[in-house]
């Protein structure tokens, strides 16, 4: 044998030993809440042994497990075991017929608080002891059956068959069981004012409104459904409700919180149906149908599963001064009128699905005076004031007014009229005959039939004017210079007028301007210059001609020529002429160059060089009967008239004529030259002669004044030193009369300034001594006023004083106080009996005569003589 002692504390581990040496018996102790499994091995059963006890274990036992101590669960908590014992209705395990407990293979058993306990041979324990799970409000669990089961709910049973699933809710503690699995814990939804849960059903199944729900279908929970059902329930329905708070069922799935929309007077939500259903104001809407939800409906909507939110309409707010126009407006049945229109003003109002605008808000069209609206008739109808109008008819509708054009009119434009400067004018096309006129120089307001025109001119003109950018339906205009004409032609009648500056030439619809196309550059070359204007001059032009000499020396010649056009101003024949030639400048130049070229081949070059002057003005103007040269040249094809020619410049064409020319040049540049220096060095040797005369002289005349000069500084030398021997003595004599002088007339100011200064001292005292006596009296007076003062206020509070007591004590209290001591002093002198009596204080005297005379005279005493 052997002995098995569990373990013990230390007390009782000394306690063991101690018994061991004593006796070799094997036995042992089992300390309090501790066990030990013994396995009998002949008949291979297993018992349990607890403590406090001492065991032997024979030779065919040992120990299997432990010692152990005893499983402890307490208040608030549980364990679960595994394969635990079968237990009898007496409360103690059960066994078999060889002695073994029994047990329930493969089942979990959960124990609650209760006495430490141990574990039989088979039973484990899962895990550790485990406290309860607390379940706070706003949270439930998600429980799953394992398998079949009954189940005690408020005194009621329930069968939970396995794969059931529902959910326990806080606020409680939930007590485990070996049939639940718990899924997980879910938190509620705490839903806010305007605020709904989006659920879905996982399943089919009947919600806690009793509602049939199928498979996969969207609704949605609101927070004052909530608190309603939340109000009329006392009990705990499935799926519970706290508030505002919402615990979904394990059928419903939470796919997210939709937050209302609020709704104000100048916001609504535009909904379109995606299925069809009765919203919550309990109207039907088909699939796809759309329309409004305003704040006559509701202070916030939230949009319904089977609704999807088109968009937020703003309010359209229109004033007394503004106008919109409706199309396919709806009637009082919400139904919209398709190809209507509908005018508002001065209203508020939203659009609702399927209306809109055309052209937006307008404002009300406000007409001046000077201001029309033309407008065009869309459809025949009659006018307020009566009038019937036809389909497209157009009429003027003049200010000063307002106007809102019906449904009917269609504003074309807004006209004004346009005020016109008596050099101002516009074109203006009548559409019914087509006639373009002018305007100028007057306000006009186009009539109905009438429209701007834009006139057109060739690209030239318009640059030459620079109308690139400018009005074209403004007159056309142009400022003719001083001493100029313009030509402009009527296409319409086929005549031309001249206009002479300073003048504004204005164009009527059917002129244009004669545009002049001028030779230019040196020598000229046609089309050169665009001009609208002509100058009449005088003016020049500059053309260089080539020319052939007689001997073949080809030169050129720079020509200016000084022109003019002579012309009479009131014919206007005569002004026609002035436009004769379109390139005036370019048929001078070829004139004159074949004059001059023909009079040059007749010469020899020597001649020309010499003669160039009048050989060319001969050949241009001509020579008289007398072989003058003649004044001008006159053409009379456009009046013009050449009265000067100036040859600027004669330039060789050939190297050889240009050499010989320039040989000669040289030799005449150094023959001048030279005769120039010779001539220059003659002057200068004369002026060198002159010179040196006019020194030598100048020398002469210095000596004999030089000579002057110091005869007339010995004669002064001598006379200064008799002045300076003679003139010592009167110095010193007058020095020191200088000085006493000085002397007296300096002891004479100090005496006068000490006489001064004493003046001065003495005043300044005086008024020191005044100035302190004012002060003082000053001071004095200020002094006697403040007393003044002080008495006056003082009398007026002791008066003051006397007054609010006077009024206090009232006059009867006063006068009842004066009288009480003499009254007094009476009824006591009566209480004794005295006739007479005379008080004093024995230092006054007293005139006993009067006394006795007041005595004898006291009221009632009259003819009693006294006692």
């Amino acid at each position: 044998q052997k002995t098995v002692s569990c373990p013990q504390p230390k007390g009782s581990l000394l306690r063991s030993k101690a018994l061991k040496d004593a006796s070799d018996e094997p036995t042992g102790e089992a300390t309090p809440r501790e066990y030990v499994h013994v396995l009998d091995n002949n008949r291979s059963i297993t018992r349990v042994e607890v403590g406090p006890q001492s065991f032997t274990l024979m030779d065919h036992e040992e120990i299997v497990l432990g010692p152990a101590n005893l499983v402890t669960v307490p208040q608030g908590s549980y364990c679960v075991v595994l394969n635990p014992v079968v237990i009898g209705d007496d409360g103690q395990p059960q066994h078999d017929e060889h002695g073994q407990i029994k047990l329930k293979h493969g089942v979990r058993e959960v124990r609650l608080a209760r006495d430490p306990f141990p574990l039989y041979a088979g039973e484990d324990l899962v895990g550790s002891v485990k406290p309860l799970e607390v379940i706070t409000p706003n949270e439930a669990l998600h429980l799953k059956a394992l398998h079949d089961f009954e189940q005690q709910v408020d005194d009621i049973t329930i069968l939970r068959q396995a794969g059931n699933e529902w959910m326990f809710e806080g606020p409680g503690t939930f007590i485990p069981r070996a049939e639940i699995e718990r899924v997980a814990i879910v938190k509620s939804t705490v839903l806010m004012p305007n605020q709904a849960l989006r659920l879905r059903a996982k399943r089919e199944f009947v919600d806690r409104w009793g509602i049939s729900r199928k498979t996969g279908q969207d609704w949605l929970v609101r927070e004052e459904q909530l608190a309603a059902t939340s109000a009329k329930s006392s009990k705990k329905p499935k799926g519970r409700t706290k508030g505002g708070a919402y615990i979904p069922a394990v059928e419903e799935e939470v796919c997210g919180i939709v937050k209302a929309y609020v709704l104000t007077d100048k916001r609504a939500l535009h909904l379109r149906a995606l299925q069809s259903f009765k919203d919550v104001y309990g109207a039907t809407r088909k699939a796809g149908q759309e329309w409004l939800v305003t704040v006559n409906s509701a202070d916030s909507h939230i949009p319904d599963v089977c609704e999807e939110l088109v968009g937020q309409v703003e309010v359209t707010t229109l004033t007394n001064r503004q106008y919109c126009i409706v199309q396919d407006p709806i009637d009082s049945n919400k139904i919209p009128q398709m190809g209507t229109q509908q005018i508002r003003t001065n209203t508020s109002f939203f659009l609702h699905p399927g209306e809109m605008l055309v052209g937006g808000v307008k404002s009300v069209y406000v007409l001046t005076e000077q201001e029309a609206l033309l407008l065009s008739a869309n459809e025949a109808f009659r006018a307020e004031d009566g009038t019937s109008r036809q389909a497209g008819e157009r009429w003027m509708l003049c200010g000063p007014c307002d106007y809102i054009p019906p449904i009917e009119v269609n504003v074309v434009e807004k006209r004004e009229a346009i005020p016109l400067d008596k050099n101002e004018g516009i074109y203006v096309r009548d559409t019914k005959t087509g006639r373009v006129r002018s305007v100028i120089g007057e306000t006009y307001m186009l009539k109905p039939s009438e429209v701007l025109w834009e006139k057109t001119l060739p690209a030239v003109a318009e640059q030459l004017l620079g109308r690139n950018k400018a009005d074209r339906t403004r007159l056309v205009t142009y400022p003719v210079p001083h001493n100029s004409a313009v030509q402009i032609y009527n296409y319409q009648s086929r005549v031309s007028r001249v206009v002479f500056g300073p003048e504004l030439a204005m164009l009527e619809p059917e002129e244009q301007f004669t545009i002049l196309s001028l030779s230019g550059g040196k020598p000229k070359k046609p089309h050169q210059i665009k001009a609208v204007r002509l100058a009449l001059g005088p003016d020049f032009s500059t053309d260089i001609v080539t020319v052939e000499t007689l001997d073949h020396a080809r030169l050129e010649l720079q020509l200016s020529y000084n022109w003019q056009f002579e012309v009479d101003v009131h014919s206007q024949e005569e002004s026609a002429k002035l436009f004769a030639v379109p390139d005036f400048v370019g048929d001078i130049c070829k004139l004159i160059g074949s004059k001059v070229r023909s009079a040059v081949a007749a010469t020899t070059f020597d001649h020309f060089h010499r003669e160039s002057a009048r050989i060319i003005r001969s050949s241009v103007f001509g020579l008289d009967e007398s072989g003058k040269v003649l004044p001008k040249l006159s053409i009379a094809s456009n009046n013009c008239t050449i009265f000067n020619i100036d040859i600027q410049a004669i330039e060789p064409v050939d190297q050889s004529t240009r050499d010989s020319l320039q040989k000669s040049v040289y030799m005449a540049i150094e023959i001048t030259t030279k005769s120039q220096e010779a001539a220059a060095r003659h002057e200068g040797q004369r002026n060198d002669q002159m010179s040196r005369g006019r020194l030598e002289r100048q020398r002469i005349v210095d000596e004999v004044s030089a000579e002057r000069d110091r005869s007339a500084l010995l004669q002064l030398q001598a006379e200064s030193a008799a002045v300076e021997s003679s003139g010592q003595a009167a110095a010193e004599a007058r020095a020191r009369a200088e000085a006493s002088k000085i002397e007296a007339q300096a002891a004479l100011k100090q005496a006068e300034l000490k006489a001064e200064a004493a003046r001065i001292e003495f005043e300044a005292e005086q008024q020191q001594l005044q100035l302190r006596r004012e002060a003082e009296i000053k001071h004095t007076s200020e002094l006697n006023a403040l007393e003044i003062a002080k008495a006056e206020e003082l009398a007026e509070i002791e008066a003051a004083k006397f007054k609010e007591l006077v009024s206090a004590l009232t006059p009867e209290t006063i006068k009842a106080m004066s009288t009480a001591g003499p009254e007094t002093q009476a009824q006591l002198l009566q209480g004794l009996g005295l006739k007479g009596f005379v008080v004093t204080d024995g230092n006054s005297p007293i005139n006993l005569f009067n006394t006795a005379n007041g005595m004898i005279n006291l009221p009632g005493m009259q003819g009693t003589p006294p006692q």
